[in-house]
């Protein structure tokens, strides 16, 4: 009899399947940043990612060359595009920041568009990013600047320079600098949009592709081993210095 209950209980729970995770919440992420963000289009590799795990996301961004958050409040194509409304999460980003001057400029923009995020029903959050390659010394201020901006304005953190820091902890050499060493290769905007798809969808991030498609036909490929070693290491960040 116990071995018949046992059979029939496992019959049951094959037939039915595993229990299926809960579905996530639909996000609508408008960016708002500089080139750190428009390289090799970040936001559409956080689509690509939410897309391959099955999560609903869709994303607009208003970028240009050298911004910073008050470059972008006063073009007005960040505050019209935020008007439309229907967002549920504004994400800001501008340089390192590691100067006195420019994490005080960034917070006190982070705040101002924070009350007109909050006014179209979104949550305010920070995409931290990281310095140059010849001032690494200064990564420690970069993500006290971002930190601070994100606790100012009671937001997300989205810790992607951290999620640099913890790759290179695993492999010193690990390609994250495009040419210039400041913008991101392929494989650093990756790191990046690994750290904001865990942090949006609190999902885990081991087993993501490798390779991806995005919405603009372009192809991101970063090869196995690196990809594994990027989810780890943007997995450590969030859990370290992200704020959901």
């Amino acid at each position: 009899m116990m071995i018949a209950a046992l059979l029939l209980a496992w019959f049951l729970f094959s037939a039915q399947g595993a229990p299926k995770r809960p579905p996530a919440r639909m996000h609508r992420v408008l960016f708002l940043g500089n080139s750190l963000t428009y390289t090799n289009e970040l936001p559409l590799i956080v689509e690509a990612l939410a897309k391959a795990a099955g999560d609903p996301l869709e994303t607009s961004s208003v970028t240009f060359p050298n911004a910073n958050l008050e470059d972008l409040w006063r073009d007005g194509a960040g505050l019209r595009e935020l008007g439309k409304g229907g967002w549920t999460v504004v994400a800001m980003q501008q340089g390192p920041s590691s100067l006195p001057e420019n994490r005080a400029d960034m917070r006190l923009w982070a705040k101002r568009w924070a009350q007109r995020i909050r006014k179209v029903g979104a949550r305010p959050a920070l995409y931290m990013v990281w310095p140059d390659k010849s001032r690494l010394a200064y990564f420690d201020a970069v993500s006290e600047s971002y930190r601070l901006a994100a606790a100012d304005v009671r937001g997300m953190l989205f810790p992607a320079g951290e999620a640099w820091r913890a790759a290179w902890r695993r492999d010193p050499n690990a390609p994250l600098y495009g040419p210039d060493d400041f913008h991101p290769s392929a494989a650093g905007s990756y790191a990046a949009a690994l750290s904001i798809y865990g942090m949006l969808f609190q999902r885990p991030l081991q087993g993501l592709p490798a390779k991806l498609t995005l919405r603009d036909g372009s192809v991101i490929d970063v090869p196995p081993a690196l990809a594994a070693l990027l989810q780890e290491a943007a997995t450590e960040a969030n859990r370290k210095f992200g704020k959901p």
